[in-house]
């Protein structure tokens, strides 16, 4: 199916009287998206009608259409959950942000555009977006590590889902490394999640170490003189994150005999108070 359609259905909405009384605009918080990472949308909602209007209230009050560089609308693996009523008053705006990523079949590179179309269930109408544009782009392959997922308590004689760490880099901005992890089955086919870590320097070889609980263990250069330490689970999510300084040692992983990693050498950072640091993602 080509764009003539969608761009039939935007401009009936722009002849409609609803258009410029009702505004829906689309926002990225990046341009840039791994295969499989979350590509969340915020949708932004004003109401100018002079009346109050209520959204939500239906599943498919808010949809979306994903289209290629080619004009091809790109298929649906699903709706994207967007429940949760909400009443607008006149001169007021709403913000939903939903991640549309697990529910398009988005796995080439390539330019894409999103639009998201509001039905006004009070009037029998709909509002479109104009289509805001991104990138699915390729990321290298730095390393990877097949493990086993820990047993549930309680368990015994079962075989172990058997799930790979692979660690990526992409250029995110022009002349900027961003460090993903991606999480699949053993066969790369299937992938859990795509986390992006934070910017890496160029030069810097980062230092994965896999634990006896198969945590990810993560130590990698971020500054010139600095060092971001990440842990992530078997299921990919992020449980700490700190910050090292390169001082009269470099920081480096460290596994001791009972098989837990920790960050020797450098200077862990702290704020005047004596607290240590976290640092957020970049």
């Amino acid at each position: 199916m080509r764009k003539v359609g969608l761009w039939l259905c935007l401009l009936a909405g722009l002849a409609s009287p609803v258009f410029g009384q009702v505004a829906v605009g689309v926002v990225l918080d990046q341009e840039q998206f791994l295969p499989g990472e979350a590509l969340n949308v915020a949708v932004k909602v004003s109401n100018r009608s002079g009346q109050k209007l209520s959204f939500g209230t239906d599943v498919d009050w808010l949809t979306f259409a994903v289209e290629s560089r080619d004009g091809l609308v790109v298929p649906k693996i699903g709706e994207a959950p967007v429940a949760g009523s909400f009443d607008l008053e006149s001169a007021e705006r709403a913000t939903k942000h939903v991640d549309i990523g697990p529910y398009f079949a988005m796995t080439q590179p390539g330019r894409y555009s999103v639009t998201a179309t509001v039905r006004i269930q009070e009037w029998g109408q709909a509002v479109s977006s104009q289509p805001k544009n991104f990138n699915i782009i390729e990321g290298a392959k730095l390393w990877e590590q097949e493990f086993g997922v820990p047993t549930a308590p309680g368990a015994t004689n079962t075989v172990p889902e058997v799930r790979k760490y692979v660690l990526q880099q992409a250029n995110y901005l022009k002349g900027r490394l961003r460090l993903y992890l991606r999480l699949s089955d053993v066969t790369g086919t299937k992938v859990f999640r795509v986390v992006p870590v934070g910017l890496i320097l160029s030069f810097s070889r980062p230092e994965p170490r896999v634990d006896k609980f198969s945590n990810l263990h993560l130590l990698y250069q971020n500054w010139a003189h600095s060092f971001s330490y990440t842990v992530f689970t078997p299921d990919g999510e992020m449980v700490d994150r700190q910050t090292y300084d390169y001082t009269d040692t470099r920081p480096r992983l460290q596994m001791d005999p009972e098989g837990r990693i920790s960050v020797v050498g450098g200077l862990r950072r702290v704020t005047s108070n004596g607290s240590p640091v976290t640092a957020e993602p970049r």
